[in-house]
């Protein structure tokens, strides 16, 4: 089991290399259009919220909430800082999975917006949050 989340994430963090290595301080103010966030912003987003899930796993971050709901003021401005928040991110879905028995995996989670769900949908929900972002990231590199 173990072998199979550790795929699961490899493979995550590949797809979405291709979208997030492309990010830098030049790059970083891109938008779409003026009603969406900038490319910094969504990658500040995505670093974030992989490390705020961490308290559903019992491995509370101390990142602060600067993303989620917020309006887009210039929090990804730093890409360097947001590149080692999301190391420290998928460094901790690493840990999750070493220290997770195979049969923890079905362990019931409660959490505010899918209601008690196994750790294992919510392991799925972070891989699909940072790869919908990267989608964003990678379109806005491409169109903006």
């Amino acid at each position: 089991m173990e072998q199979l989340f550790r795929d699961l994430l490899e493979q995550n963090k590949l797809s979405c290399s291709f979208a997030f290595n492309e990010v830098n301080q030049a790059n970083a103010a891109l938008k779409l259009n003026a009603n969406t966030s900038s490319v910094g912003f969504v990658y500040r987003h995505v670093a974030e919220t992989m490390l705020m899930f961490g308290y559903f796993f019992g491995m509370p971050s101390d990142v602060a909430n600067t993303t989620m709901g917020q309006p887009d003021i210039g929090q990804g401005d730093d890409v360097e800082a947001t590149k080692a928040l999301l190391d420290k991110g998928f460094a901790m879905l690493e840990q999750l999975i070493e220290n997770t028995p195979a049969g923890g995996w079905n362990e019931p989670i409660d959490t505010p917006f899918f209601g008690t769900v196994s750790k294992a949908k919510l392991f799925a929900h972070i891989l699909y949050h940072n790869a919908y972002h990267a989608g964003q990231i990678g379109l806005t590199l491409k169109r903006a």
